[in-house]
């Protein structure tokens, strides 16, 4: 109840300052708290907001994206640093209307990305990509195998995570240069869909964030699935599909990735990885070389220790792929990139099967 009359309140009090006339295709505030309800930013059960129970504060590299406060104090601050204030915040909040709808927030005219590059926003997506953006880029990856030989295993490298839903920097591509982008190779920039289609909210509910199909079939008639969408006329697979849907395509290769790192783990430097979705830190040693995330391998104390340079690379934008569920629509050719990109340099040493395939 606490959480319902502070959202309600403040829908009202946002209306009441803008003076936004009730049209009948503006929401009502009850319709915008509904909305709101329904959607991953106000379930205050979910790991994404219980996760510092314990410690009884949200330190100030989460509080950002986990925490109205912290989200307020951020873009209320020059922003120097992709997602970081200088404090920790309570506990108790999710994301509410005053994390978006701050004076902060609403005079957002750039965004700065974990890669250091800031990026003009405008309009009511801006607020999106404050969070998200991931936690890591080529810049990360690269400062971490720097001087080491790329099939030198170093126990000082460890897993480097994107983080969740890195759609913002999908959908700005080798702009902010959120994946892990290889040396020598160009990548595409910003996708740019249609006009009236190409920005956060312009296809996800403002406040629900759901995608409704039907927003797409004006165009891309007869689908029935978001994955079945062809956005691309080249012949990614290479084997004569031009129809197929552009997310059954990053699916396949995305397979393809994950057994070209199974692969190089076994035989170049012959400590077998598994990956497991739901645990963090993803990869672990794969105790019994059968690819299957056991329960008692896929725990901490089990976390993959044997990386090298060419392995961490290619897992980094695995997982990248892996943790923006949308990312066959925020920019296709941008991931597919860097997964043929991640499978090439892995086939310069093992085993990988690269005939026919096609890079954007």
């Amino acid at each position: 109840m606490r959480v319902f009359t502070r959202f309600l309140s403040s829908a009202l009090l946002f209306l009441a300052a803008s003076g936004t006339a009730y049209a009948q295709d503006v929401p009502s505030p009850g319709q915008i708290l509904e909305a709101w309800l329904a959607s991953p930013h106000a379930d205050s059960t979910t790991e994404a907001f219980r996760h510092w129970d314990s410690e009884g504060e949200i330190p100030g590299t989460c509080a950002v994206c986990h925490s109205t406060p912290g989200a307020v104090a951020y873009m209320s601050s020059p922003m120097e640093t992709a997602g970081f204030i200088d404090h920790p915040v309570p506990l108790g909040t999710t994301v509410e209307c005053d994390a978006c709808h701050s004076p902060g927030a609403q005079a957002l005219t750039s965004v700065v990305f974990p890669s250091g590059v800031s990026v003009p926003v405008t309009g009511s997506s801006a607020v999106c990509s404050v969070c998200h953006q991931g936690r890591a880029s080529t810049v990360q990856v690269e400062t971490a195998v720097a001087e080491l030989g790329d099939d030198e295993v170093s126990p000082a490298l460890g897993f480097i995570n994107i983080h969740y839903a890195a759609a913002a920097a999908t959908q700005l591509g080798g702009t902010v240069r959120g994946g892990y982008e290889y040396a020598g190779q160009s990548y595409v920039g910003s996708f740019q869909h249609i006009a009236g289609l190409d920005s956060c909210v312009s296809c996800h509910g403002a406040h629900e964030t759901t995608v409704q199909l039907e927003t797409c079939t004006t165009c891309h008639q007869g689908v029935t699935s978001f994955q079945a969408i062809r956005t691309t006329a080249l012949d990614i697979l290479g084997r004569g599909e031009m129809t197929t849907g552009i997310g059954v395509v990053v699916d396949e290769l995305h397979q393809r990735l994950g057994a070209a790192i199974t692969a190089y783990s076994q035989g170049v430097n012959g400590a077998p990885v598994v990956y497991s979705d739901a645990s963090y830190p993803y990869f672990f040693n794969d105790a019994n070389a059968d690819s299957v995330p056991d329960a008692s391998e896929a725990i901490y104390p089990n976390r993959y220790q044997s990386w090298t340079p060419r392995l961490l690379r290619a897992a980094y934008n695995y997982q990248y792929v892996a943790k923006d569920h949308g990312a066959f629509a925020h920019n296709p050719h941008y991931v597919i990139q860097l997964m043929y990109d991640s499978l090439a340099d892995l086939a310069t040493v093992t085993d990988v099967d690269m005939a026919g395939l096609v890079r954007p």
